[in-house]
């Protein structure tokens, strides 16, 4: 009976594990799967409702599922008349990030290597790595230009036997799309949002490992690199899509412009700027002594107005940055939403606020502003805003592919332990048992009553 209820207890488990497998696989596809169309080579005819079929086991399967960074998708019909209007213009697709594993549908042959400027201990992970890379694993390494010719790199004998094996580019004069595979950074989140600027379309999987400061974004140690490249090369990594805004400045001047141009005159600014960021949009007051007199919309509707030193358009990425000094709350990377932060707003009650993910922000100086303003992007390519110039915000549909060293949960959390040190105080102390207590001091014979006669003999 033993032998029979073990062999039973172990059909039970190889079905759950079964089950388990079916429901990652499910999951992982956009549309309902069967069980049989997964586990077909497992030998299993029927689900556990006892049917040859899948549909029953797809309904199973949704309700076990229990573990996902997002809401499950909400029923799109509400009694027996209403549903939502279907509008495919207006419908974001997102995935489970509990789902989101790299794969390679086609081996990587080219890699992009950035390292931390100006540090000396840099340099020999970087010569280990590209090495490695060059040696080992036979692909071709891309570096920037600018690190051939640095003059600690210049006299290592070590990088001069692999000198010349290296690619190299210069930043925006060679286009990477579609040349780069994967990325390997290495340095402090700096390394990050650099790799993030040179591709302002498609981004190739990115790997960080901790070479800098902070190091939020990089959680990779450099220890064993081999095994865990290896790893991420083979497709067994988690990945983490960090979304990005898409910020383009429409200038005034591209009216005069316009117009000039039927003059035979040039204008004297450029038309606009197009560009990703990870981390943050930043609209400041810039040399002014004035407050800052920003205009806010949202889908085209007039929001509020900011008077202040500034505001801050975030990802959710980015609101560990500089919006998490300014007062905002922390957003999870896979979050799909906006964060918009007041810098030292002239008001108490202008607190941060989050936004979907798919709505258009417009950004102006207003009409009646003492002064201009100034923006920067990630911390670079700061130009002013001028009166009549606007500034349009939106969540881009190329997202950083960010490669977790444990999964999405675990790495941002222990990024918060470590880098941020959330929530670290004293623990409280105990309070000391009350029957020790009471025992403690009935040994020594000061008890209410001893006390009560001390008192009246002293009285």
């Amino acid at each position: 009976m033993e032998k029979g209820h073990d062999r039973g207890k172990s059909n039970g488990d190889l079905e759950l594990k079964i089950m388990k497998h079916c429901q990652i696989k499910a999951e992982e596809q956009s549309s309902p799967v069967s069980c049989q169309s997964f586990c077909g080579k497992l030998s299993i005819k029927s689900c556990e409702c006892g049917t040859a079929d899948s549909a029953c086991c797809v309904e199973e399967l949704e309700k076990r599922r229990t573990r996902s960074l997002n809401a499950p998708s909400p029923i799109q019909q509400f009694g027996p008349c209403g549903r939502i209007m279907k509008n495919s213009a207006m419908v974001m697709t997102i995935q489970d990030p509990a789902s989101q594993r790299l794969t390679w549908y086609k081996p990587p042959l080219t890699v992009l290597v950035i390292k931390k400027v100006r540090d000396a201990a840099v340099l020999q992970p970087f010569i280990q790595l590209v090495k490695w890379l060059i040696q080992e694993k036979h692909m071709v390494v891309f570096v920037e230009s600018s690190v051939l010719e640095e003059p600690l790199l210049k006299g290592h004998g070590a990088f001069l036997s692999i000198r010349d094996k290296l690619m190299s580019f210069k930043e925006g004069k060679d286009d990477l799309t579609d040349k780069i595979d994967f990325i390997a950074c290495l340095g402090g989140d700096g390394t990050l949002l650099y790799a993030s600027s040179l591709f302002q379309q498609s981004v190739p999987p990115v790997m960080a490992f901790h070479l800098g400061s902070l190091g939020f974004l990089t959680p990779f140690e450099f220890d064993n690199f081999q095994d865990q490249v290896t790893n991420v090369l083979e497709g067994h990594a988690a990945l983490t899509l960090r979304s990005r805004l898409r910020c383009i400045i429409i200038r005034r001047d591209k009216e005069i412009k316009d117009a000039n141009e039927n003059n035979g005159m040039k204008s004297r600014r450029p038309n606009s700027t197009n560009l990703l960021v990870l981390n943050e949009v930043v609209i400041d007051r810039g040399p002014s002594p004035y407050l800052s007199n920003i205009d806010l919309f949202l889908d085209g509707r007039h929001i509020t107005s900011v008077q202040g030193d500034g505001l801050i358009v975030s990802t959710p990425t980015g609101s560990t940055a500089y919006a998490v000094a300014a007062g905002a709350s922390m957003i999870h990377p896979s979050v799909p939403a906006i964060m918009v932060t007041p810098i030292c707003p002239h008001s108490l009650s202008f607190r941060p606020i989050v936004v979907p993910a798919g709505v258009e922000l417009k950004i102006s100086v207003s009409p009646d502003s003492r002064n201009t303003a100034w923006v920067s992007f990630d911390g670079r390519n700061r130009q002013e805003l001028c009166h009549g110039d606007s500034l349009r915000v939106t969540t881009s549909i190329y997202p950083v592919p960010s490669i977790c060293s444990q999964d999405q949960i675990a790495d941002w959390f222990d990024s918060l332990a470590e880098c941020l040190h959330w929530n670290v105080r004293k623990k409280q102390k105990h309070l000391d048992d009350y029957s020790s207590y009471t025992s403690s001091h009935s040994s020594s014979n000061d008890t209410l009553d001893s006390i009560d006669r001390v008192d009246n003999l002293d009285t």
